[in-house]
């Protein structure tokens, strides 16, 4: 299994060249069965990514453009009037997936936001007064542009708190950007892309997640950093019981990724800036952005003693 957890992320290395870490992490959020998030500027490869992870993990996706005219229904679902049945029959969305691609989903306005919570936390919609499972596995894979660009709409604390990671590809390397340059272009590669792994396969890794190890001492340390998170005084609000669940699952997915059985404090360090910095908002004394939350986690995590 982890032979081909890693196949899976060095296929995505061929086509987002030069950021292994962020597709390990992403690797590690679905495995650990969390939504992803990738913020940052347009260009660097957001959407490319969320659809060579979907595609190498053999999972079928839908892609949703996330507009301000979107409406919750064309998310979800709708019920028709069937003249010949004399009921209403309902059509769904193209949420029913096993993987969404939400597409520059600040761009929406909150009330089709909010059209995803339940299916996030759920797996299942109510729609008409009847609740829908969805698919398993399901993921949110949702790509953003910073806040302050034009015809954005912030994600609330709860929108936010739903998503495992939230990454930032940034600029490429310089010889990165010579690699894309000279290279295929990123779309035929994606066409070209075969499944490294199965759905099965995937619910499999996760179900394993369960087996590993974290000892007394090492929930003793992840209880302190959610501690410092609530009581340092840079952010508004500490981590929350859920937050602390995720950081602890995303540490099992990184250990697996490693070959071992147990958590050890490396994989808590390694995972708690792409699961921490997004649910944890900085007062403006100590930096007020979502920039400065990244270092502030960073900083946090060198104040705890081990």
């Amino acid at each position: 299994m982890l032979a081909k957890i890693h196949a899976v992320a060095a296929q995505v290395s061929e086509v987002i060249v030069g950021k292994d870490l962020q597709i390990r992490q992403a690797l590690v959020c679905l495995m650990a069965g969390g939504h992803l998030l990738i913020e940052d500027v347009p260009g660097v490869g957001k959407t490319t990514l969320a659809h060579a992870l979907a595609i190498s993990l053999g999972l079928q996706f839908n892609r949703v453009q996330f507009t301000s005219d979107l409406l919750p229904a064309d998310v979800i679902g709708i019920s028709i009037f069937d003249r010949d049945k004399k009921q209403f029959q309902f059509h769904p969305g193209p949420l029913f997936t096993e993987v969404l691609l939400a597409d520059e989903i600040n761009r929406a306005t909150p009330k089709t936001q909010s059209a995803l919570l339940e299916a996030m936390e759920e797996r299942r919609v109510s729609a008409d007064g009847v609740t829908r499972a969805l698919p398993q596995p399901f993921f949110v894979i949702a790509t953003q542009n910073p806040s302050h660009q034009i015809g954005t709409y912030p994600l609330p604390e709860s929108q936010l708190d739903r998503f495992l990671m939230c990454l930032s590809l940034g600029y490429p390397d310089a010889a990165a950007e010579r690699a894309l340059l000279l290279g295929e272009d990123r779309r035929s590669l994606l066409q070209s892309l075969p499944a490294a792994m199965q759905p099965t396969e995937l619910l499999s890794a996760q179900q394993a997640l369960r087996q590993v190890h974290a000892s007394a001492a090492l929930i003793d340390y992840l209880q302190a950093l959610v501690l410092a998170s609530r009581q340092n005084g840079m952010f508004a609000e500490g981590l929350s019981p859920r937050a602390a669940i995720a950081l602890l699952q995303a540490a099992r997915a990184w250990a697996v990724m490693e070959g071992r059985n147990h958590v050890i404090p490396e994989d808590l360090q390694a995972v708690i800036v792409p699961v921490a910095a997004h649910r944890l908002r900085p007062l403006k004394s100590a930096g007020g952005s979502a920039l400065a939350s990244r270092d502030l986690v960073r900083q946090m995590l060198q104040a705890v003693a081990l």
